[in-house]
This record gives C-alpha cells, structure tokens and sequence, in this order.
C-alpha cells in the first residue's frame, strides 16, 4: 500500500511571533513531496507532483493567506501549551 500523511511543525527560537517557524510538509511513501515554510512565505515542491502542487497553490493567494495565517493561529497561540 501507499502512505500519504501531513506533518505540521512550530520551530521556536522565542516567543516573539516574528522568530517562530511554522512549516507543513506533505509525505508521500517517506518522502517529501511538498512543504510551505513561513519563512519562505510560499509552498516548495520537491518532486514532480510537489512542484506541480506548489506551482498551483502559489497562484492561489486564498490558500497562501491562510497558510501564512496558521503561523500566528497553531504556532504562537500554543506557545504556553508547547
């Protein structure tokens, strides 16, 4: 069978929002096909399926707003929790 799975990750190197990372990377079989880092600002993709996502999320700047978003919503708002 095949394995498809999401990994949504907050690095913290402060509480200050600005110095939090938020990154969401998609995993097909082990490997890592897509990721959306806040740092970047935008999805990258890392094999053919990946890019051709990355390529059509990027133009979508619904689904870039609400990536960037979920810095401050799942990261910053469970600093205390974390």
């Amino acid at each position: 069978g095949f394995m498809s799975y999401i990994v949504n990750r907050c690095v913290f190197n402060s509480t200050e929002l600005k110095d939090i990372e938020y990154i969401q990377s998609y995993y097909y079989n082990t490997m890592e096909i897509l990721r959306f880092d806040s740092n970047v600002g935008e999805y990258v993709g890392y094999t053919q399926l990946g890019v051709k996502n990355a390529d059509r999320w990027n133009k979508d700047p619904g689904v870039l707003a609400v990536r960037r978003a979920q810095k401050e919503t799942v990261c910053h708002n469970n600093i205390g929790v974390w």
